[in-house]
């Protein structure tokens, strides 16, 4: 009798984020099954995870002989049998909500459902659920196949049982969780996002330009990337949803999103992803 295969781990939403961790799982043996609304975004999303697959290897975050295999689909009722689901679909609290919701109808219960979101609180993704105590954030830094830490977060009904399954879980991919409270935007979007606001008003103003701006912080205060760089990473879009989130959830003015971030937006310059931002790139793989 041949052995059952490895329950999968569910991930809904083939963008930046969802591939990225589709590929971090799949590095790590956890077979994958990715859903998406379409089937040309979802051949998009089998080429970067084949080609983020291959990065990770040569960066060494990957090991070959242990790579499992990726399911796309366009149905969510694919992800029934999963160990665990991850929504990884755009930073809206309504759509989040409603995914999540449908997610928990579909799964057997004790299954863990995840939201990576950058900001929004859980407690407030947790009201489809139908368990809301097997609900919790993981807030996955992109590349989430290459940045071996993240942010948990546990709201006031995550249970003990989902925060030990989710650690297990993490420990599988070789990421280490470090644990904090529901509140909007966390730590991580609380202290990032609204630095990276600042940086661009200063380059608005013309106090500097972005390539100085970032030169400073990483030579003077010691940040890997820059800000600018980083929110060409982590998608200008991504960014103005999540400072809005802020703002709104927090009532302090100082989140709204400043007006040249508000401009690159409009203008379809969303960062690496699209080829331009604060600066050039090479357009990356869809």
């Amino acid at each position: 009798m041949s052995e059952a295969a490895e329950p999968a781990l569910g991930v809904v939403g083939a963008g930046v984020m969802g591939t990225a961790i589709a590929v971090l799982a799949i590095g790590h043996g956890i077979p994958v099954v990715l859903v998406d609304v379409s089937e040309d975004r979802l051949a998009g999303a089998r080429r970067r995870v084949e080609a983020q697959l291959r990065h990770a290897r040569l960066m060494g975050a990957a090991p070959a002989e242990v790579a499992a295999g990726l399911t796309t689909t366009v149905e969510l009722a694919a992800v029934a049998g999963a160990t665990a689901v991850v929504e990884a679909v755009t930073e809206d609290a309504e759509i989040k909500a409603k995914v999540l919701g449908e997610a928990s109808s579909l799964v057997a219960a004790g299954t863990p459902l995840v939201s990576n979101t950058s900001g929004i609180p859980i407690g407030e993704l947790g009201r489809l659920v139908a368990r809301p105590d097997e609900l919790v954030g993981i807030h996955f830094m992109n590349p989430a196949y290459l940045i071996t830490m993240v942010e948990v977060i546990r709201s006031a009904r995550t249970s003990d049982a989902t925060m030990t399954a989710i650690t297990e879980l993490l420990a599988r991919m070789g990421r280490r969780g470090i644990v904090v409270r529901d509140a909007p935007g966390f730590v991580t979007s609380r202290l990032l996002h609204p630095m990276i606001n600042e940086a661009a008003r200063l380059v608005a103003a013309g106090v500097a330009g972005a390539e100085s701006v970032d030169d400073l912080m990483r030579g003077c205060l010691g940040h890997a990337t820059g800000p600018l760089r980083t929110a060409d990473m982590i998608g200008l879009d991504n960014l103005v949803d999540a400072l809005s989130t802020l703002a709104e959830r927090t009532g302090e003015e100082r989140f709204q999103p400043c007006e040249l971030l508000r401009e690159k937006v409009a203008a379809g310059h969303l960062g690496l992803k699209s080829g331009k931002g604060f600066y050039e790139y090479e357009k990356v793989l869809t």
